[in-house]
């Protein structure tokens, strides 16, 4: 798998301590980071199956051929270094190309909180705008093609290697956005087939970048413009792209200024980012884009990983008692086990999930509290039902045994 990174060394060793418990063998994880990203790397090193190389700073799709160029397997799965994989993500990838012959596969994204969904089955259309696909249970599927592309959500992606090199790869005109939607169309374009995985799941949370804070309010709208721009002419024609282009803009415009409502801008943020987005724009009509990208043989030596795949262990406590049973997880993290902590206080407060710096995946919210957003404000639990519940809504994903209860 191929991990991008730019700037973000703290999330980057985060996303490499959850990739190393992938357990899906064989596999090896390419990393194209920068400076700081490539020292964050070098404290990994005793995890053979991670090469790096430095990221040049042509942006995402850049950086991705970069990866390919150096992949050493059939498939190969991108995620975004501010992410995190269920333990079984890979499985899930891969035995779905598998069994419906698909040339690309994409999984669905859970939010900060770690239980809401940021993205599920989506399609993207020609003309940049995203909507549902609908949504059947847990089976991969490859969509009708009436419903149009599917959007293969960058964080979550997986492709035949020899589809990429048919396609040419990422087009390196898009530094950031909409890089994921033009290969997506590219592929559907081609006739090539697109699973829907709702089982291979990642846990993004918006890191701050240098286009966006940490409270997701953008800083610069260019590259986004641009992005729009080139994705428009590429798919549309240069014709149609810009009136088609000031729909986009109003949205960028509606976006920006429910940040400003909630408290996250001012008035002359949102004339400089839609400035920006603007100036993108404009840029984006001019630039160059559709040229052919090199993606040649592996140069390195793969470095596979193939030893036995981790056991998984389940712990669970009381919310007072959360500094033993943390002291306990990262024990059992750092022996290379799968650790997944349940944590119920006596309450109703939401339940939260994550994947701990540590190494270990911890639930915690009240005894009686909601987990999934379906589920009623309060519902009467035992604390063996509850958490025989929260463990069986999470085995398929976190690889977990239900009679481990």
């Amino acid at each position: 798998m191929i991990v991008p990174s730019l700037g973000r060394p703290t999330q980057l060793a985060r996303c490499l301590l959850a990739l190393g418990q992938l357990r899906y063998r064989p596999y090896e994880v390419i990393v194209v980071a920068c400076e700081d990203g490539l020292a964050a790397i070098r404290r990994h090193l005793h995890f053979p199956h991670i090469r790096a190389f430095p990221n040049e700073g042509g942006g995402v799709s850049a950086a991705r051929n970069a990866g390919i160029a150096e992949a050493g397997g059939d498939i190969v799965a991108f995620i975004d270094d501010d992410a995190v994989p269920e333990p079984t993500w890979l499985d899930h990838l891969v035995s779905a190309m598998e069994d419906t012959g698909a040339a690309a596969a994409t999984g669905y994204v859970r939010g900060r909180n770690g239980i809401s969904y940021q993205w599920r089955g989506r399609s993207i259309r020609h003309d940049g705008f995203i909507v549902p696909l609908p949504r059947d249970g847990e089976a991969p599927a490859i969509p009708p093609r009436e419903t149009g592309a599917v959007m293969i959500e960058g964080t979550n992606m997986a492709f035949r290697r020899d589809a990429l090199m048919r396609l040419g790869g990422f087009d390196p005109a898009y530094r950031f956005y909409m890089d994921d939607a033009d290969i997506a169309l590219r592929l559907f374009d081609a006739g090539l087939g697109t699973a829907v995985v709702p089982l291979a799941q990642v846990h993004h949370g918006f890191a701050a970048s240098r286009l966006r804070r940490q409270d997701r309010m953008p800083t610069d709208l260019h590259d986004i413009g641009r992005s729009l721009a080139i994705f428009l002419r590429c798919h549309l024609g240069a014709d149609e792209a810009p009136a088609v282009l000031s729909l986009h803009r109003e949205g960028e415009r509606r976006r920006v200024l429910r940040y400003m409502v909630s408290g996250h801008g001012e008035p002359r943020d949102v004339r400089r980012l839609l400035a920006r987005f603007d100036e993108g724009c404009l840029d984006g009509m001019r630039a160059a884009f559709g040229a052919p990208r090199v993606i040649g043989s592996p140069a390195g030596r793969p470095a596979f990983r193939e030893d036995p795949a981790p056991g998984v262990r389940i712990l669970a406590g009381r919310a007072w008692a959360r500094r033993s049973l943390r002291r306990e997880a990262e024990a059992a993290a750092r022996d290379g086990d799968i650790v997944s902590l349940f944590r119920f206080g006596l309450g109703t407060l939401y339940h939260r999930v994550g994947f701990d710096p540590a190494g270990y995946w911890e639930q915690a919210g009240g005894l009686f509290g909601r987990s999934e957003r379906e589920d009623p404000l309060i519902r009467l639990w035992s604390f063996r039902e509850r958490l025989a519940r929260e463990v069986g809504r999470v085995a398929k994903v976190r690889g977990l045994p239900i009679s481990g209860t």
